[in-house]
């Protein structure tokens, strides 16, 4: 018996029910891997870049830089088991692991969502109110607005997971998944679950709604005095900059809401689901730092600076 009084110890994760043959799961192996292995290589390499290049110690790229260590550790957070489970088939985790997996799992998630919407937050600002800027953004206050959101994002995933924690789990233990996500584990509980299971939702929901309401409202101010600027050159550079943050927002809103949603709908692949997951867990953090190193002309000059730099590249590129 453990401390929630349930006498389950572990949780066996049977990974993707219709790919569990040895071929599929050598696939998918090595596709992780790689994506792995690519999400440590983008990401530290943007941490590096940031780290080496002071002109690039401003607001936007310290949320950039913030951003990336999110990626790594979210990445880290859930890729390591998954390889092990493709590796074998399935994988045994402990109660305690499988539940600090969930809490880390929704707190980099919630984290990620609020820091979207700061780096909205900072490009109004820049965009609309300019002269203003050096005196409402400043790397100690961005600073102190990144730890607020993940201490919020803290303190929704401590609600969820204690909430969980409430239930007795005193049945089956096999989680038809390749993490420990919370409506599968809920799944699980020995009660009724559905009041939990939809504040869950409602607390998911909401940390996407709110942020991703304020990024529609921010960027309808920005088109707008976008469209004010009497150079056609500074509209583009504007548009050029909020693209950027737009086709990240897309990637992991659009996602992460199809994702939540689909626990709800009758009759949704288990499959197609769990490969969801997966699919919002590591394309974002994989895409992220591939569109700032490559759309953002700030962080490729500072790039080929610092390779010419450790000669790496010749002087005269």
């Amino acid at each position: 018996m453990n401390q929630t009084g349930s006498p389950v110890q572990e949780f066996v994760l049977a990974g993707i029910p219709g790919f569990g043959d040895e071929e599929s799961r050598r696939i998918f192996f090595a596709v992780f891997l790689t994506a792995y292995l690519f999400i440590l290589l983008w990401n530290f390499l943007l941490i590096f870049i940031f780290s080496s290049d002071k002109s690039l110690h401003t607001p936007m790229y310290v949320l950039v830089c913030g951003l990336a260590i999110l990626d790594i550790v979210l990445a880290t957070n859930i890729i390591p088991g998954i390889l092990v489970l493709f590796r074998f088939g399935s994988r045994s985790v402990s109660f305690t692991a499988c539940f600090t997996q969930m809490f880390f799992f929704f707190s980099l998630f919630f984290s990620e969502s609020f820091l979207l919407g700061l780096m909205a937050y900072d490009r109004y600002i820049a965009i609309c109110h300019p002269l203003h800027y050096p005196n409402l953004m400043d790397n100690t206050r961005i600073l102190k607005l990144m730890v607020g959101c993940w201490l919020t994002a803290c303190l929704c995933s401590t609600i969820i997971v204690a909430l969980t924690l409430r239930f007795p789990f005193c049945g089956p233990n096999k989680i038809v998944q390749c993490v420990c996500d919370f409506s599968s584990v809920l799944s699980l509980a020995c009660g009724n679950i559905l009041t939990t299971s939809y504040i869950g939702l409602t607390i998911a929901l909401s940390v996407l709604a709110f942020p991703m309401m304020y990024i529609v409202f921010s960027y309808v101010k920005i088109i707008s005095s976008v469209l004010k600027i009497a150079t056609s050159e500074g509209r583009m550079k504007a548009f050029y900059t909020c693209g950027t943050h737009m086709l990240v927002i897309s990637i992991f809103y659009f996602v992460a809401s199809a994702v939540i949603i689909s626990y709800r709908i009758p009759g949704t692949s288990v499959d197609m689901r769990i490969i969801g997951i997966l699919f919002h867990n590591i394309f974002p953090t994989l895409t992220n730092p591939v569109i700032y190193c490559l759309r953002t002309k700030e962080i490729r000059d500072s790039l080929f600076k610092t390779l010419k730099k450790g000669r790496i590249l010749p002087k005269s590129l």
